[in-house]
């Protein structure tokens, strides 16, 4: 934390924040002091953070502190996990809502995997963006959650109607679980991811088991069976792959485990 938020300090410049420079300046970029005082926070305080100290830093005095030092997102998640405070991206830092949840980069990437279903997830299972394959396969139209599609949420809601569409759910579910708590340590105590959990363990008595078990694993290559209405059962090679510019999020796309599944998919009903 210290070496951290040394390094940021030395690098902005009283004219950056529009003070005077003043006599015999020794310490590069800004003092302590002035820090804190473009921050609202107490000199004490800040030195306390600055050696790494156990005391109370809240979002909004971190965020104040990120704005003095102007830091980047990639900076400020950094200064969160520092400070042991729950990050969570703030809404449409890196999102593009219009270009259906990611930017267009992302989206054409999407297009060009078609046709194997390809799908960007956030930590939380939020649905951000999909290509067509993927519509088709998972008939997305029928995805729910609080605020946004999500698939834990839609799958859990299916399981408890015996109607999942994977196969195997005893194997599949828990570890989809498992790999949501890993993400949730990162937001323990965050508003947003709390109101989540609570929500689904009331919506979903077998989701609230498997969160009780407290197991964590995080994502990796899969080879899944699921099970379409109108084509029958599926075989699908799924990997994960992080997203640059997009923290927490996570492009996973599906190909097909035998000839028979790839000859399924073509007969899927066209969007």
């Amino acid at each position: 934390m210290a070496a951290f938020l040394r390094s940021r300090r030395a690098r902005v410049t009283p004219a950056d924040v529009g003070m005077p420079p003043g006599l015999r300046r020794r310490t590069p970029g800004l003092r302590r002091e002035e820090v804190a005082q473009l921050s609202g926070v107490g000199v004490t305080w800040y030195t306390w953070l600055e050696q790494g100290r156990p005391i109370n830093a809240s979002p909004q005095v971190l965020n104040a502190v990120a704005r003095t030092l102007r830091l980047d997102a990639s900076e400020r998640e950094h200064l969160y996990h520092l400070a042991k405070v729950p990050y969570e991206q703030r809404p449409g830092a890196d999102v593009d809502e219009d270009s259906g949840g990611v930017g267009p980069e992302i989206r054409s990437i999407l297009d060009a995997l078609d046709p194997r279903p390809a799908v960007v997830y956030n930590s939380r299972y939020d649905v951000l963006a999909t290509n067509r394959s993927y519509d088709r396969l998972f008939r997305t139209d029928l995805f729910q959650g609080p605020g946004r599609k999500n698939a834990l949420w839609t799958l859990f809601a299916a399981a408890d109607k015996d109607d999942c569409p994977m196969r195997h759910p005893e194997v599949e579910l828990p570890l989809m679980v498992a790999q949501f708590r890993a993400a949730y340590g990162r937001h323990v105590g965050d508003p947003v991811w709390e109101s989540f959990v609570r929500e689904l363990s009331r919506s979903s008595e077998y989701f609230a088991e498997l969160w009780r078990s407290g197991n964590v694993v995080h994502p990796g290559p899969r080879v899944k069976v699921f099970r379409h209405p109108g084509v029958g059962e599926m075989r699908w090679s799924s990997v994960s792959m992080e997203i640059n510019g997009l923290p927490e999020c996570r492009m996973v796309v599906y190909s097909p485990g035998d000839e028979e599944s790839a000859r399924r998919l073509d007969t899927l009903p066209r969007l």
